[in-house]
């Protein structure tokens, strides 16, 4: 059974390499297992896709612990690295975000995704701002002794101010600043077009994210490119309620169940993906419970299992 500082080791890894890896985003556990059984070798939460399931639109309006207590239910069934998306960190302060984290730790997550958009003025949050959460983030997980992967989320291309060319050279700052402050990849949302990606790429180098969504290059090109990381982000959610969609239509309107029963799980492989890998379970070695700091711990942490 792995240790969290292995497992985060593992995840890590797969960013240093110098080739691509697609990291899967799951909303729950069934989701997350057949990522898993398929060969992924991490995966990921969607917050859209999680927050959804449970009756709450994306963003930060579902509680941390409810959100959180699902996010728990897949770590405890997979063996992989699981990389958790915390939006913009619960909370308004620094110290949340750091709390966050220490949860995320605790309950077997080795990577989180953090969004720089403050969810009380759906704004850039300014940048020394986020720098404070990056930095503080980092040093936390440094003294936890898990190396939590962090991905640094950028919304400059949509939410900056100005001209497109304006939005950009903010989001290579952003990117740069991350970095600089301990991000291990940085994902700029909505850098779709291949030219831009090898123009952010020339400019900000270092392991780079993009999302799966329509005029995104196909893997082989990402990969010649340099790109590191390719995340579903919502879209198999999207796939999967759009093929129930589609199942709803036949059957209400062309009144044929043929597409229910296409390609469809059996009883049996359906119940096998409530139950754990072979060598889930990670055993923890993180700080005790209690509010975190927005700053690193230095006393002696005791073994902990999730």
């Amino acid at each position: 059974m792995p240790s969290a500082a292995t497992n985060a080791e593992r995840f890590r890894e797969l960013h240093r390499r110098h080739r691509l890896f697609v990291l899967p985003n799951a909303w729950d556990v069934p989701s997350a297992r057949i990522f898993e059984d398929a060969g992924f070798p991490a995966v990921a939460t969607s917050s859209a896709g999680v927050m959804v399931s449970l009756g709450y639109p994306d963003g930060e309006g579902i509680p941390r612990a409810e959100y959180l207590a699902a996010v728990r239910r897949i770590a405890e069934k997979v063996a992989i690295p699981l990389s958790v998306d915390i939006v913009a960190g619960f909370g308004p302060s620094v110290a949340d975000a750091v709390e966050t984290v220490r949860q995320v730790i605790e309950i077997g997550g080795v990577g989180v995704n953090l969004e720089d958009v403050d969810p009380a003025t759906e704004r850039l949050r300014p940048l020394e701002a986020q720098l404070e959460r990056v930095r503080a983030i980092r040093e936390y997980a440094e003294a936890a002794g898990v190396p939590v992967v962090l991905n640094a989320r950028t919304d400059a291309l949509t939410h900056g101010a100005g001209t497109a060319r304006d939005r950009f050279r903010e989001a290579i700052r952003r990117a740069r600043a991350y970095r600089d402050a301990g991000a291990d990849c940085v994902y700029p949302m909505r850098l779709v077009e291949g030219d831009a990606i090898a123009r952010f790429l020339a400019e900000s180098p270092g392991a780079l994210n993009v999302m799966v969504r329509p005029g995104l290059p196909t893997l082989p090109e990402l990969e010649r490119m340099g790109v590191r990381r390719v995340s579903f982000g919502p879209a198999a959610s999207y796939a999967a309620l759009g093929l129930l969609r589609r199942v709803a239509a036949d059957i209400l309107g062309a009144r044929s169940f043929e597409r229910l029963l296409d390609g469809a799980l059996t009883f049996d492989e359906l119940n096998r993906l409530a139950r754990p890998a072979h060598g889930s379970g990670v055993a923890q070695d993180v700080p005790p419970s209690g509010r975190a700091r927005a700053g690193p711990r230095r006393s002696r942490r005791p073994s902990r299992r999730s």
